[in-house]
C-alpha cells in the first residue's frame, strides 16, 4: 500500500471518553504527519446498544478537539451483507466450516479441560464432518455457527507490532474461531477485517487490549488474499489504582463532553492526552498543532500503560494534575482575543456577558480577561474567580474574608472612608489611588496592607490577583466606591 490510510472506529455505545479520543489523535497525528488518510467508520453492529445519541456525541467530540477525518462516517452495519458474503465465499473455498456443537457440549468440553488442568480450545468436532453429515445436520434444523479453518500446517503467525516488536502465535495455540453466529451475524472479529480490507487500511492503530486479536485477523486477512496491514497497539489507559479506565466503572469524569464543559481548551486536552503513552524523546510537553505532528511517531509510543489521575476529592484540580497545568499553561499563552473568544460561553451561560463585550467595550473585555488570566487554570475561572469582574453579585472567598477583613474590626469603618476618599480622586489613575491609599494608612495608623487587602476582598472576592491599584482603574470609580461603601455588610 502505497497511501499511509488510518481509521477510527468507535462503537456508539456512549459517550466519547479520554481512551477512545487518544487513540483517534494518534491516528489523526500518524495521517496528518504522512499526508495520509483517516476513515471514520461507526462499528454499530450492536444494534441494542447502538444509539443516535451517542454516535452524534461521538462527532460532536471529535469536532470539538478538531480532530477531522478525511472519509466517512461510515457505519458498519450498512456493510453486513458484505461481511456475510465474505463468510460465505470463505466456507466454499474450504476455509471456514458449519460448526454444530453445542453451548451444552463445549461449556462440557471446557470444564474437563479445567478438571484436568489443561488449556481449553476448540477441538475441531465439526471441522471433521464429512458434507453429507453436515448437510444431514442442517435439514434436521440443528443451529450452526461459521468457524475459520486454522492451518494446519506452516509456520507460526508473525508481525513486527510497531511498539511491541516481534510477536509471534505458533498456528497450534490457535482454535478455529467462531467468524459468524447462529443467527446469522458475523462477528467483530470478520467484520473488522473485512471492512479494513474494503477502505485499504494501511495501518492499524489501537489499544493493547486488541494485540490478541491480532494473530486471529491475520490468518482472515491471508485467507482473502488481502495485503496484512501495520499494527500499532497503543498502551492501556489506566487509572490511580491501575484499574482499566471505562465509561461504566469511572463515569462522565472520563468523558471528552466533561472537560469541554469544566472549560478546557481543545488544543489543551490533546497535549495531555499524547502524552498519555507517548513521549517526544526529550522533556518538551507543550506542542503546537503542527510542532506535535512532526514529531509523533509509532516508534516513540511506550510500552508501559499510561495511568490518568483523575480526582474527585478537589472541586479544583478534579482532574489529572498534569491535565489541568498544560490548559492552565495554553490558557495563559494564547493571544488574549483567541481565549476571550474561548470564555464567552462560560459567561453567556452564568448569565455574565453583556454584547457590549463584543462592541463599544471590547478593549475593556480583552483588558479584563488579559489581567485575570495569569492565575486561571480553566476557562470556567473567568465566570467563577473573576465574577466580580462582571457582576455586583460574587461571593468572597472564605479565606479573604477571615484573613483579610474579620479580623480587623476597624475596616467596618476604614473601608468606608477610604471610599470617600477616591471618590473625591482626580485624576483616578494607578498611580494617585496607590498614594491617596497609602496616605489613608498612615493616617489611620495601619500597615498599608491592611486596607489594601480588604479592599481586595470586598471589590473582587478574592485573596489575590492582579495589582489593586490597577484593578481600581480598570473597575472605576463608581464601582470601586459602591463597593467599599458597602463593605460593613460583609461584618453582619
Amino acid at each position: 500500500m502505497s497511501e499511509i490510510r488510518v481509521r477510527f472506529p468507535p462503537s456508539p455505545t456512549g459517550y466519547l471518553h479520554i481512551g477512545s479520543a487518544r487513540t483517534a489523535l494518534y491516528n489523526w497525528l500518524f495521517a496528518r504527519k504522512h499526508g495520509g488518510k483517516l476513515v471514520l467508520r461507526i462499528e454499530d453492529t450492536d444494534l441494542e446498544r447502538s444509539t443516535q445519541e451517542s454516535i452524534q456525541g461521538i462527532l460532536d467530540g471529535l469536532e470539538w478537539l478538531g480532530l477531522d477525518w478525511d472519509e466517512g462516517p461510515y457505519f458498519q452495519s450498512a456493510h453486513r451483507p458484505e461481511h456475510v458474503a465474505v463468510a460465505q465465499r470463505l466456507l466454499d473455498e474450504g476455509k471456514a466450516y458449519p460448526c454444530f456443537c453445542s453451548k451444552e457440549e463445549l461449556d462440557a468440553k471446557r470444564t474437563a479441560a479445567e478438571t484436568a488442568k489443561t488449556s481449553y480450545g476448540y477441538d475441531g468436532t465439526c471441522r471433521r464432518l464429512t458434507p453429507e453429515q453436515a448437510s444431514a445436520k442442517r435439514s434436521q434444523g440443528v443451529p450452526s455457527v461459521v468457524r475459520f479453518k486454522v492451518p494446519d500446517e506452516g509456520g507460526p503467525v508473525v508481525f513486527e507490532d510497531q511498539v511491541y516488536g516481534r510477536t509471534e502465535k505458533p498456528l497450534a495455540e490457535i482454535e478455529d474461531f467462531v467468524i459468524v453466529r447462529s443467527d446469522g451475524s458475523p462477528l467483530y472479529l470478520l467484520s473488522n477485517v473485512v471492512d479494513d480490507v474494503r477502505d485499504r487500511i494501511s495501518h492499524v492503530i489501537r489499544g493493547a487490549d486488541g494485540l490478541g486479536n491480532t494473530p486471529r485477523q491475520i490468518l482472515l486477512y491471508q485467507a482473502l488474499g488481502a495485503p496484512v496491514p501495520v499494527f500499532a497497539h497503543m498502551p492501556l489507559t489506566l487509572d490511580h489504582n491501575k484499574a482499566k479506565i471505562s465509561k461504566r466503572k469511572h463515569g462522565e469524569i472520563v468523558a471528552i463532553h466533561f472537560y469541554r464543559d469544566h472549560g478546557f481548551i481543545p488544543w489543551a486536552l490533546n497535549n495531555f492526552l499524547v502524552l498519555l503513552g507517548w513521549s517526544p524523546g526529550n522533556d518538551q510537553e507543550i506542542f503546537s498543532r503542527d510542532e506535535l505532528i512532526q514529531a509523533f511517531s509509532l516508534e516513540r509510543i511506550n510500552r508501559s500503560n499510561a495511568v490518568f489521575n483523575y480526582r474527585k476529592d478537589d472541586p479544583k484540580f478534579f482532574t489529572d494534575p498534569k491535565a489541568i497545568n498544560i490548559n492552565g499553561h495554553y490558557l495563559r499563552t494564547l493571544p488574549v482575543a483567541e481565549v476571550a473568544a474561548l470564555a464567552k460561553p462560560f459567561l453567556v451561560k452564568a448569565g455574565l456577558w453583556d454584547d457590549a463585550f463584543d462592541g463599544e467595550r471590547r478593549a475593556w473585555y480583552l483588558d479584563t480577561i488579559e489581567s485575570t488570566r495569569e492565575r486561571f487554570h480553566t476557562l470556567t475561572d473567568f465566570a467563577g474567580l473573576a465574577r466580580a469582574y462582571f457582576s455586583d453579585e460574587f461571593p468572597i472567598d472564605p479565606k479573604a474574608l477571615q484573613k483579610n477583613l474579620l479580623q480587623y474590626p476597624e475596616l467596618e469603618q476604614l473601608l468606608p472612608a477610604l471610599a470617600d476618599r477616591l471618590a473625591a480622586l482626580e485624576p483616578f489613575t494607578a498611580e494617585t489611588t496607590e498614594a491617596a491609599a497609602r496616605g489613608f494608612a498612615e493616617e489611620h495608623g495601619v500597615k498599608v496592607g491592611i486596607p489594601i487587602n480588604a479592599a481586595r476582598a470586598v471589590i473582587t472576592g478574592q485573596v489575590k490577583g492582579p495589582s489593586m491599584f490597577e484593578v481600581f482603574v480598570h473597575l472605576g470609580r463608581e464601582t470601586v466606591v459602591r463597593r467599599l461603601r458597602s463593605a460593613p455588610q460583609r461584618f453582619a
